[in-house]
C-alpha cells in the first residue's frame, strides 16, 4: 500500500494530575528525520520515541509536540484531619506527664510530615501515559499517511491512463505520419521536374523512417507505466522507486520528442511530460 509522508495528528488526554497533548506532523524528506519538542521533566522520554519511529515509519521530517499542564492546586489546603486528631492526642497524653504543659502549637502540627498533602503527580505515571498516548497518536499518523497515499496512488493512475492513450495515439497515427512524409516527398520532387529514381526515394525513405521510428520508445513505455503501476501496489515504501521510473518515463518523452517531424506528435510528447511532471510531484510526497 502507498503512503504519503505527510500527515497530522493532535492527541489529548486528561487525568486528575493534569492534561497531556501530543501534536505529531509528518512531512517529505528524503530519509527519517525525527524532531522533538518535550517538557524537561519528560525528555527522558526521546529515545524511546525514536525507537517507536524507527519500527513503523521509513520516510519524513516528523515533528512531535508534547505539552503538558499539571492540575491547578485549589486555593485551600488539604489537611490530614485523621491524623492532626492523632497528633493532638498525643499530645495530650504528653502534656499529662508535663508539671509544666504548654499550650499545642498548631503551625508545629502542619509542619509534621503528612499533616499537609500534596497531590504530586507521579513520574512513573506520567512517563507512561505520555507514552501510551503517544503510541495513539503514531497510529493515528500511519492511518492518515495510509488514506493520503491511496489518493496520490489513485492521483498517480489517472495520469498513467492518460499516457496509456497518448501511446496508443501515437502507435495509430506512426503509419499515416510516414505516408503524408513520402507523398511530402515525391511532391517536392514533382514540382522541381527531376527524374525520380524509385531506388533512390525508396532508400531515402527508409532513412527518414529509420530517423523517425518510435515504436521502442512506446514499447519502453507501455513498460515502465506497467512497472509503476505494479510498484503502486507492494507494502513496501515505494518512493524513490518511483522517483527512477518518472525518470525513465521523461527519458523516452524527450527521445519521442526529438525524433517528432510532425506537430501531432510533437504535441503528444509535450502532454506527456506534463503528466510525468504532474506525477513526479505527487511522489516527492511517498514514503
Amino acid at each position: 500500500m502507498t503512503h504519503s509522508m505527510t500527515a497530522f495528528t493532535r492527541q489529548e488526554e486528561q487525568h486528575p494530575w493534569g492534561t497531556l497533548s501530543w501534536e505529531i506532523r509528518s512531512v517529505n524528506q528524503r530519509f527519517l528525520e525525527p524532531h522533538f519538542r518535550l517538557p524537561d521533566t519528560l525528555r527522558e522520554l526521546e529515545p524511546a520515541i525514536r525507537d517507536l519511529q524507527r519500527k513503523s515509519l521509513n520516510r519524513g521530517k516528523v515533528e512531535s509536540v508534547l505539552r503538558f499542564h499539571p492540575t491547578q492546586v485549589s486555593d485551600s489546603l488539604n489537611i490530614d484531619e485523621q491524623l492532626v486528631k492523632q497528633l493532638a492526642s498525643a499530645a495530650e497524653t504528653i502534656s499529662g506527664h508535663l508539671s509544666k504543659p504548654g499550650s499545642i502549637n498548631p503551625l508545629q502540627i502542619m509542619q509534621w510530615p503528612g499533616v499537609l498533602q500534596n497531590e504530586e503527580v507521579d513520574a512513573d505515571q506520567l512517563k507512561k501515559a505520555a507514552l501510551d498516548l503517544y503510541k495513539k497518536g503514531l497510529q493515528d499518523l500511519i492511518a492518515m499517511r495510509a488514506r493520503e497515499g491511496e489518493e496520490l496512488a489513485s492521483l498517480i493512475n489517472q495520469r498513467l491512463d492518460g499516457i496509456d492513450a497518448i501511446v496508443v495515439q501515437v502507435r495509430a497515427a506512426l503509419p499515416g505520419i510516414l505516408e503524408r512524409q513520402r507523398q511530402l516527398i515525391l511532391d517536392k520532387l514533382d514540382s522541381i521536374k527531376d527524374d525520380l529514381d524509385p531506388a533512390r526515394l525508396e532508400q531515402e525513405m527508409v532513412l527518414i523512417a529509420n530517423k523517425t521510428d518510435v515504436a521502442e520508445e512506446l514499447d519502453r513505455l507501455d513498460t515502465h507505466v506497467k512497472e509503476v503501476r505494479r510498484t503502486l501496489k507492494k507494502k513496501d515504501p515505494v518512493g524513490r522507486r518511483l522517483d527512477f521510473l518518472m525518470q525513465e518515463l521523461n527519458r523516452e518523452a524527450n527521445t519521442l520528442s526529438s525524433k517528432s517531424i510532425v506537430t501531432e506528435t510533437t504535441q503528444c510528447a509535450v502532454e506527456l511530460k506534463v503528466l510525468i511532471e504532474q506525477m513526479r510531484e505527487q511522489i516527492q510526497n511517498i514514503e
